[in-house]
């Protein structure tokens, strides 16, 4: 039903589907990777959009007399095969390209996750007394650090409200939503969404303030940390999958406690407290018992600019790899819809290369992706 966002494609298994899909055979005389390719170029996705029903983006719904009206180019069978055979060729070796490129940033990762980590358990002073915390995440922490709950350390736990989809707008506050609480601990605002408030006072408590530390508490990203910086001044509000934390700052540094829940032992009890056995979550009560090792003010400022010096560069290189992703993506996606609409005759290019295995031609092509707009309001 979000056909016009490119959810939709070739299925190599059999089994059953949820409502929000339905399912189409073609006829005999056609290649069904072709019709893959095609409908999620920009210039169908565009027209699939048009046929679609919905008051805002993310209600859009596209209905199967809506979809009989939609008008296609459908090639010679065989030039449909010929294009399948290059666009396999061509998506595998972008696709290992792009592989190798995460990998390297999930190495980066690990090496950040091990640098905060240890600083926010261990300290700077190698020399420093320690003791044992008597918390399983923290282990031993140093004697002159305290251990207390996220709830003393705030003044402030919150999240947004339900329902509020239907306030979506173009313009107007931002409406930070997990997908925006990227993995690097800063906010991802390359696809945001925006909300007009609704007359209410119901707003209010959920509007974002410099310093803030946001905790994506459900979905796949839960867990996610992130500090908003000291000097925000948009106006902004989270949505019901993010919990907001308002720290004190006369007791912990906004960055210090961000780091804190973002390293191994702050990870390690969100993980234990999710609930659900098919959707992962937090309750805003698994985010208040929390624990962090807090050290003397002081002391929190240094380990934050330790960690911000040591982790620059790992952000740049980071960052280079995920531009160059980004690239080859935007490369990708421009090959194939030259390729199947025409612009580029790939017949005596497919001719030459050897034909694709099930496994080829069913390499993930990354054009399904879930974006931060797309949420379910309505989920529990």
């Amino acid at each position: 039903m979000l056909a016009w966002n490119g959810s939709l494609g070739v299925s190599k298994y059999e089994g059953v589907v949820s409502p929000a899909y339905c399912v189409y055979q073609f006829r005999d005389g056609v290649e069904p990777w072709f019709f893959h390719y095609l409908l999620k170029t920009a210039q169908f996705k565009d027209r699939i959009k048009a046929y679609s029903r919905g008051i805002v983006d993310s209600r859009l719904r596209l209905y199967s007399d809506d979809l009989y009206r939609l008008d296609t180019i459908v090639p010679p069978l065989d030039e449909q095969q010929a294009i399948v055979k290059y666009l396999g060729h061509a998506h595998a070796r972008i696709n290992g390209a792009v592989a190798k490129k995460r990998r390297l940033i999930g190495l980066l990762e690990e090496q950040r996750q091990a640098i905060i980590s240890h600083a926010v358990t261990r300290g700077l002073d190698p020399s420093a007394e320690m003791k044992d915390s008597g918390n399983q995440a923290w282990g031993i922490i140093p004697a002159s650090w305290v251990l207390l709950p996220v709830k003393r350390l705030v003044s402030l736990v919150t999240s947004g409200s339900r329902g509020w989809a239907e306030y979506y707008s173009d313009y107007g506050p931002l409406f930070i939503q997990s997908g925006n609480l990227g993995r690097d601990m800063r906010l991802a605002l390359a696809r945001l969404q925006r909300v007009l408030l609704p007359e209410s006072t119901e707003g209010i408590r959920t509007r974002v303030a410099p310093d803030d530390v946001l905790v994506c508490i459900t979905g796949a990203l839960t867990g996610n940390v992130v500090v908003v910086d000291h000097e925000w001044t948009e106006e902004a509000y989270v949505n019901q999958h993010v919990a907001l934390l308002r720290p004190l700052v006369d007791r912990i540094a906004p960055k210090f406690l961000g780091r804190a829940l973002w390293a191994e032992p702050g990870q390690v009890q969100f993980h234990g407290s999710q609930y659900g056995g098919t959707k992962q979550g937090l309750g805003l009560d698994d985010v208040n018992s929390a624990v962090v090792a807090v050290p003397p003010l002081a002391e929190q400022q240094a380990i934050v600019d330790y960690i911000d010096s040591k982790v620059a560069s790992i952000n740049r290189a980071a960052q280079r790899a995920q531009r160059e992703i980004d690239l080859l993506t935007e490369f990708r996606v421009r090959l194939t819809s030259d390729v199947v609409t025409g612009q580029v005759d790939v017949r005596q290019v497919a001719a030459t290369l050897p034909d694709l295995t099930e496994a080829e031609l069913s390499v993930p092509d990354d054009t399904m992706v879930e974006e931060p707009g797309l949420e379910d309001e309505d989920d529990s």
